[in-house]
């Protein structure tokens, strides 16, 4: 049976797993919009990332240093991948860029599953937002709600690189047109190297975020690449704030639905993408000229 306090904690839970979503899915419609790489890794650097910062944790038991190392170190894996491997795939048809891709995910995968084994690993929350939190009508656990919180930091933060700076003005403009932007004299290979690492560190940043959450295994990036592909159709391909809305969209119907039969969650977030596909081919708010 269905109660308002369950109804609204549900809400919550997908609130904050729309967030994640649309944090991951920020980074990955980045690196497609403007270097046209669809980018099957993106789950494996989301693994890579919780990984990372438990490493951090174990070392100094520090969550804050754990957020940042994972952070960080996804971002220089993600300019070394660009760097080494990527950089000579982008005038490759799209089935070589998808295969290099999945390759790569698939060997960090194994690496990581090589080091640490198949066990799941945890990482605790910080100590101030540990336990749970009296919303007048119900409890609710307290770091879920600063997840939603921290997510929405990162989030506003990638929007002011993106809206704000010469660099988001580059990568917007090369999302529309990465020739006219060579023939202006703008150095593309360094921007794309830059994207790259960006998109990278965004899904490192929500794998360390999200590990007290969900423990960590090898293979928890399978699930949430294929949501996070989900959740950029939805919002339109490129599109920075269509990624935030189809990830929103996305954790509430994924929660809502659990609520009445788990079974049925991904049936129904894929029947949504089908039903967007239908009447708007291009994203919610993407535009033809992106798909």
């Amino acid at each position: 049976m269905i109660t308002w306090p369950n109804f609204v904690s549900q809400c919550f839970n997908g609130l904050a797993l729309g967030a994640l979503l649309a944090l991951i899915s920020s980074g990955l419609t980045i690196i497609y919009g403007t270097l046209g790489v669809l980018n099957l890794a993106h789950g494996a650097m989301f693994m890579l990332g919780g990984y990372a910062g438990y490493v951090a944790y174990e070392a100094t038991g520090s969550f804050a240093v754990a957020v940042v190392a994972g952070s960080l170190f996804l971002a220089v894996v993600g300019v070394l991948m660009e760097r080494v491997i990527i950089r000579y795939f982008y005038s490759r048809p799209a089935e070589d860029q998808i295969l290099v891709t999945f390759g790569i995910g698939i060997c960090l995968v194994e690496l990581v599953r090589l080091v640490f084994g198949s066990l799941s690993k945890t990482v605790p929350p910080p100590s101030w937002a540990a336990g749970i939190s009296s919303l007048g009508f119900m409890f609710y656990p307290t770091y879920r709600l600063v997840v939603v919180g921290i997510i929405a930091v990162a989030l506003l933060a990638l929007f002011l690189v993106l809206f704000r700076t010469r660099l988001g003005l580059i990568v917007r403009a090369g999302i529309e047109d990465s020739a006219m932007v060579d023939a202006l004299g703008i150095d593309v290979d360094r921007v794309f190297m830059i994207v790259f690492g960006i998109g990278a560190m965004a899904a490192g940043f929500a794998g360390i975020v999200n590990a007290p959450v969900v423990s960590l295994t090898p293979d928890m990036g399978d699930a949430i690449l294929v949501q996070t592909f989900v959740v950029v159709v939805i919002g339109g391909v490129g599109s920075f704030t269509g990624a935030i809305l189809g990830g929103l969209i996305s954790g509430e119907i994924l929660s809502l639905t659990s609520m009445v039969d788990p079974s049925y969650s991904g049936v129904m977030l894929f029947a949504v993408m089908t039903l967007v596909l239908m009447l708007r081919p291009q994203g919610l708010l993407g535009t033809r000229s992106q798909t």
